[in-house]
């Protein structure tokens, strides 16, 4: 039984650190795509989801972190995919999407 109980402990911190990475990579998106005119909200289950949305058209895209492999990347709609650490290339293409 002890050893389950640490196996359920280790997973909750695990899940835990993961939601946080997964906050820090969105919100650093969330600013990139505020600095360029575009709007956005925290949504779903833990704030795991950024929605963006366009100035006028007010059309949204969520946007989701994700581990990939030794990384994080983001994915959204229609097959988008970057590595986090190409941020500011995904807050121009959501630009390009969006207005």
């Amino acid at each position: 039984m002890r050893v389950l109980r640490r196996l359920i402990t280790v997973s909750v911190v695990g899940g835990r650190e993961i939601a946080e990475v997964r906050r820090h990579h969105l919100a650093t998106l969330a600013c990139e795509v505020e600095a360029r005119g575009l709007g956005w909200r925290f949504v779903g289950p833990g704030e795991a989801l950024l929605g963006v949305r366009g100035p006028r058209t007010r059309h949204e895209i969520m946007v989701v972190a994700t581990p990939d492999g030794a990384g994080w990347s983001y994915l959204w709609p229609g097959g988008g995919i970057a590595d986090v650490t190409g941020v500011v290339q995904v807050a121009d293409q959501l630009v390009r999407l969006l207005t």
